[in-house]
């Protein structure tokens, strides 16, 4: 077991490999970016610490002892094992893919079509993207970013609001028709179009009375991924509960009717482990925000 008391400053050791591999205390200052004066301290540090002369200054030049050069050779072995391993795990770190997790819906109604840009200002950059309506944790080498709906209070992570954007229950007017809905109830007549998975949607739908218990017949539903759920619901299959940034152009154009508009201070969020990020991690988050910030401005 290593006596971690007794050994010498971390500074004072590397300010001598430095010296060792240099052969000058200006050479080494300028490998550490310090000055050679702070060098030449540290090293005189060190000798004190160890009570061992490590340099030979008689010459015009400094030299290293017997002992230095002992010393040296145990401190290129040992810096030089951090210094590969070091490497070894942040570059496997760096090369590896940009991972993240969101849903169906929002991967095919918000973020997919963003992306473009996003290759556009970042060539080069890979990407893993894993679209399902569970959960999944963010372990360390896994999922790096992950998009949630709520209210962005998930405990063990980091939050950062990306879109604030209220539910909708929508429906094509091949289906619902043009007239007042006055009761939310009469939309259990037709077919609803849900979310595969544990989904908010769903739990709006129960609270709406559009599944669930009810008077008359139950309503059909349809269970479908979240990307083709949009589709589903121009083409007039069903009724949906959406966000309203993913069918704003369909609102206006008329190709789905607003039923019902659920107020809430929810919206997506960018989901991070606590700590440090990588680079690229950074770098597209800092570009989510940015495409976050035009699509709210908008």
């Amino acid at each position: 077991m290593i006596d971690w008391l007794t050994l010498p400053p971390l500074t004072a050791l590397r300010a001598f490999a430095a010296f060792a591999e240099t052969g000058s205390v200006i050479s080494a200052g300028t490998a550490l970016n310090v000055s050679h004066a702070a060098i030449s301290q540290q090293l005189r540090a060190l000798e004190t610490h160890m009570g061992v002369a490590l340099v030979d200054r008689s010459g015009r030049a400094m030299a290293l002892t017997v002992e230095g050069r002992q010393l040296a050779s145990a401190l290129r072995t040992g810096f030089g094992a951090i210094a590969a391993s070091v490497e070894a795990l942040t570059g496997a770190d760096a090369a590896r893919p940009l991972h993240i997790a969101t849903t169906p819906m929002f991967a095919a109604g918000w973020l997919m079509p963003q992306m473009p840009q996003f290759h556009e200002a970042h060539p080069g950059t890979h990407l893993i993207l894993s679209a399902s309506a569970e959960l999944q944790t963010l372990d360390p080498g896994g999922i790096d970013v992950a998009l949630r709906y709520g209210a962005g209070d998930w405990p063990g992570v980091e939050t950062q609001l990306l879109l604030r954007s209220p539910m909708l229950l929508v429906g094509a007017p091949s289906l619902v028709g043009e007239d007042p809905i006055c009761n939310l109830s009469v939309l259990a007549r037709y077919p609803v179009l849900q979310d595969m998975g544990r989904s908010e949607a769903n739990l709006l739908l129960e609270e709406m009375g559009v599944i669930g218990p009810s008077e008359g017949p139950p309503a059909r539903r349809v269970q479908l991924p979240g990307n083709l759920l949009l589709d589903a619901a121009r083409d007039g299959q069903g009724v949906a509960v959406v966000t309203r940034a993913f069918v704003e152009k369909d609102l206006e154009a008329g190709r789905l009717r607003l039923l019902y508009e659920h107020q809430s201070d929810n919206g997506y969020y960018i989901v991070t482990r606590p700590g440090v990020q990588r680079p690229v991690t950074k770098t597209f988050i800092r570009w989510l925000m940015g495409r976050g910030a035009a699509a709210g401005a908008a």
